[in-house]
Order: structure tokens, then C-alpha cells, then sequence
């Protein structure tokens, strides 16, 4: 099973754009035998917490059921992001699509102090078996505490995936964190970053994975758009840079 994190570069408040490059993405991966792709940390509005209200969707809107089909199409784990319109408030959602499935979301539970203001947070935790594993879904700060991946784990988790939108100094706390629960738990860990400028910061990319030893397999790089392809069974990943293929699907 092939796990894909794409490294992408949002479009601040463009849904329509960043869903015609996600399907760019998406295809690209299933090319390359994916199973399940993750993006970053509201990957479809861009990482904007002013704008949430605004932006905020549910998974019944129609804008999303393309990647529904993409799922049921390519047989995938899709899971892209987005302000969620919870009963309570909006949250940070993971939607997730699976194939011949109903999509769900997985609400963000622990939410930085900045986020607080616009955000409600999630109170379920998710995970996903699929062909043997069982994914854990994790979104950015909460990726951090330890105390998510022990609940993950609790819960039978055998792949972290974390979605996240980080400054470099936030990716180098994820260095240190992620193989150390990596190696803790016996988990494979997946961290899918962006890159380029979000709300008042720039996304720093490296989008990496960690084998269950703690050992860091490869990561793309702070700038590029990227796919981190890594393969469960032999272990081995490698970094495919994006190069038109995005920007392509954008210009349509």
C-alpha cells in the first residue's frame, strides 16, 4: 500500500482553483499506484483562519463530490482540508473520502491558542482501516502532543497521517517529534505540509515520512511542490516533484 503526502501550494480563499489542482495532484498519485493521499492543513481554502467563516463547507456540498469519484474511481483514501460547519462552530476538517464509502470529517480536537478565535474544536477521534493498516488522522498542532498519538494508538492505529500548515520553526519541532512517537509507538508517520505564504506566515514545507523504527525515509523540500511516496510493504519512498502538472490543472 502506497501512502502519498502532497506538498502543495494553497491559493488563499480559492476553492474552485485549489480543487482543480488538487485533481491534478490526486491523478498524478494515482499514477504512481496511491492508496491513500493527504494534504495539508486546510489545503482547500488555503490557510486563512479569517476567512473560515466565510469559506467554511460540509460534506454534502457539491464542490466536493468530485473527489468522491476520484475515490471510487482510483480505489484511494482521499483526505484534503477545509473549514468544517460543525454543529457547534466551524472546525478545521479533514474530509475524507474512501472508496463506495460516505464521506466523513475528522474535526480538528486541539486547537493552537491563534486558532481559538475562529475555530470550534473537534471532540472524535478517527481512524481507517484499510488493507491491513489502520490510519489515524492528526492535524497539525495536535500532531505535536503526545498524548493524540496515544489515543491514536489506543485505537489500533498503525499509520499516523499528519496534515499540517507549518513555519520552519514548526517543522523542526515536527522533526524531532515525529520519529520519536514513530519509534515509541511502532507507527509509520506521514506529515503533508504546504508551501508559500499562509495568513501571516510562510508554509516551510518538507513533507516527510518516518518508519515505524523512527528512521526518516526521505522529505521533499521547503519550497517545491511535491508527492512524498512512500510503500508500506517494501518500505522505500522517493519524492516526485510536481513540476507543471498543478499549475497546468489551474490554468483550465
Amino acid at each position: 500500500m502506497k501512502l502519498v503526502a502532497a506538498q502543495l501550494r494553497g491559493l488563499a480563499g480559492d476553492i474552485d482553483g485549489n480543487i482543480q489542482r488538487h485533481i491534478a495532484v490526486i491523478e498524478r498519485a494515482a499514477s504512481h499506484g496511491a492508496a491513500v493521499v493527504v494534504f495539508p492543513e486546510l489545503s482547500l481554502t488555503g490557510y486563512e483562519p479569517r476567512m473560515a467563516q466565510r469559506l467554511a463547507m460540509s460534506c454534502d456540498d457539491p464542490r466536493l463530490e468530485v473527489f468522491q469519484a476520484l475515490s471510487d474511481r482510483h480505489q484511494m483514501l482521499i483526505a484534503v482540508g477545509a473549514p468544517n460547519r460543525g454543529q457547534e462552530g466551524i472546525e478545521i476538517g479533514m474530509f475524507v473520502f474512501r472508496c463506495r464509502e460516505s464521506p466523513v470529517v475528522y474535526a480538528k480536537q486541539m486547537l493552537h491558542a491563534d486558532e481559538q478565535p475562529y475555530f470550534h474544536p473537534g471532540d472524535r477521534p478517527m481512524v481507517f482501516p484499510l488493507h491491513g493498516a489502520v490510519i489515524a488522522a492528526a492535524i497539525c498542532y495536535e500532531s505535536l502532543q503526545a498524548v493524540h498519538a496515544d489515543a491514536a494508538v489506543a485505537r489500533g492505529a498503525t499509520v499516523y497521517l499528519a496534515s499540517v500548515a507549518k513555519a520552519a520553526r514548526g517543522v523542526d519541532t515536527g522533526y524531532r517529534h515525529y520519529p520519536a512517537i514513530a519509534q515509541h509507538h511502532g507507527l509509520t508517520v506521514m506529515m503533508a505540509n504546504g508551501v508559500g505564504p499562509a495568513d501571516d506566515f510562510v508554509m516551510a514545507g518538507r513533507s516527510a515520512v518516518w518508519r515505524t523504527d523512527g528512521t526518516q525515509v526521505c522529505s521533499a523540500d521547503a519550497e517545491g511542490e511535491a508527492l512524498v511516496v512512500y510503500d508500506l510493504a517494501t518500505q522505500v519512498a522517493e519524492v516526485l516533484p510536481m513540476g507543471d502538472a498543478v499549475g497546468a490543472a489551474h490554468d483550465r
